[in-house]
């Protein structure tokens, strides 16, 4: 439908006389639209369904595009601008997209709508990474390990931030129009290395078996940190292994990042070298921390879960002390510490749970691992909500670990169609004064191991 303004002339013997009317055109078909208001729900790692956009008024013939004002397709997606087919022949995206879709005829005309598309991750690989004897898959209770609070002045999350909530920053529509948390993929042994251009930071790797259907945490378009998480499957005579970038962008390729790490054996303990750092400020790898579906659903239902998380959850504070404890091998924070007899101990370094500093004007180092407190009682709200539960068990077994500055509570998962929002939402009950510091200073074999002594 379209309005225009005509000026229109009489002339006859006697002279002339203008007049301007306002004329609207219908076309036949009515007004230019997207009938289309729903796709099918997918799943990562598997071919799409398939999705076809049907268009009705204006003037045909239409051309199919995704406007940029929301999200884009789920990694691995693509638009028939022809046929409005939406097709895959593998999801790589994870979480719930929410993409504006723009129809435009042979008069420029235009029709939105937004449509969402949710995707099921495939994140049961993520228990896998590095060995059972790990820090990372290690308890941290006092009633199973006899672990004692670390009573180290550098040990403590600051005072000012122990009112915060414990915040779920990962869920499954809770970020709309983009999926909310870090994604992470799994691919074949034999996935082809691609060039990858790092612009800012350190750099492990200039290759990588990173495909163009890579997930990016909230997709390459929206800005923040883009995390792109891939881990490499064991075969033809490699090991597996853990390829981790920040600030990752593709589009159209090839990529860039900030920054990146590299785990070449990830069956292995081996840390990253201490001072070295990673994709994120801790110097600790992202992918086996976080909370993901998963693992908390196991070989129950979303509604009904059965699952258990067996590693610390990584979690963030608005400023981390800066220093980091095993096994971080890296900070980005604030404040300075001093050893015993008074001297000053250089700051963006290590420094030890079982000697630890005299003083600190700050507190809560990179790589702390933090329980929920045995005195503090699950909240009743778990009771309705299985999924918080079993991560709040988590919180009391494996603790949550100091990974990076942020918004002070801000627990990190994967994004997931299969996530309650509500249900998570059961988390915020807790607050970061019901957790206490771990002392694990003797469950270390070596400094550069993430091997745990017994």
């Amino acid at each position: 439908m379209a309005t225009t303004t005509y000026t229109l002339t009489a002339t006859n013997a006697l002279g002339s006389n203008t007049s301007t009317a306002k004329v609207t055109i219908t076309a036949p078909g009515g007004p230019l639209s997207i009938a289309t208001t729903s796709c099918p729900d997918g799943n990562q790692g598997a071919a799409y369904a398939g999705c076809t956009l049907v268009a009705s008024g204006g003037s045909p013939p239409y051309t199919y595009s995704v406007s940029p004002n929301a999200s884009p397709l789920p990694e691995g997606m693509s638009l028939n601008s022809s046929t409005g087919n939406i097709t895959s022949s593998l999801v790589g995206g994870q979480g719930t997209y929410t993409s504006e879709f723009v129809v435009t005829d042979s008069t420029t005309a235009q029709g939105t709508q937004n449509i969402s598309i949710a995707i099921n991750g495939n994140n049961a690989f993520l228990a896998n990474i590095f060995p059972p004897t790990s820090i990372f898959h290690h308890r941290v209770d006092a009633a199973t390990t006899s672990l004692p609070v670390d009573t180290s002045p550098a040990a403590p999350m600051y005072s000012a931030y122990l009112p915060a909530t414990v915040k779920p920053f990962f869920g499954n529509n809770s970020n709309a129009p983009f999926p909310n948390g870090i994604p992470a993929i799994e691919v074949p042994y034999n996935q082809s290395d691609v060039s990858v251009t790092t612009t800012e930071y350190q750099s492990y790797f200039t290759t990588g078996p990173i495909p163009a259907y890579a997930p990016v945490e909230g997709t390459s378009s929206s800005g923040g940190d883009r995390h792109v998480l891939v881990y490499l499957e064991s075969g033809g005579g490699n090991n597996p292994a853990l390829y981790e970038m920040w600030q990752g962008i593709y589009q159209d390729g090839p990529w860039t990042d900030s920054s990146n790490a590299l785990w070449p054996d990830a069956g292995s303990n081996d840390l990253t070298p201490q001072g070295n750092g990673t994709s994120d400020a801790a110097g600790l790898p992202v992918a086996p921390l976080l909370a993901n579906a998963d693992e908390v659903i196991g070989a129950g239902t979303p509604s009904s879960p059965t699952g258990t998380i067996q590693h610390p959850i990584r979690f963030t504070l608005n400023h981390m002390l800066n220093y980091w404890v095993w096994p971080a091998t890296e900070t980005a924070g604030v404040g300075s510490c001093t050893a015993t007899g008074g001297s000053s101990i250089p700051t963006e370094s290590q420094i030890s749970q079982s000697s630890p500093p005299a003083s600190c004007t700050m507190s809560g180092p990179a790589g702390e691992i933090y329980r929920l407190k045995a005195s503090v009682a699950t909240p009743t709200c778990a009771s309705t909500s299985p999924q918080a539960a079993i991560i709040i068990t988590a919180f009391r077994n494996y603790g949550i670990i100091l990974a990076d500055n942020g918004d002070s509570g801000g627990l990190i998962g994967t994004p997931d169609a299969r996530w309650n929002d509500n249900d998570l939402s059961c988390i915020t009950s807790l607050t970061l004064s019901d957790f206490e510091p771990v002392n694990v200073s003797s469950l270390v074999v070596s400094n550069d191991s993430g091997a745990t002594g017994h």
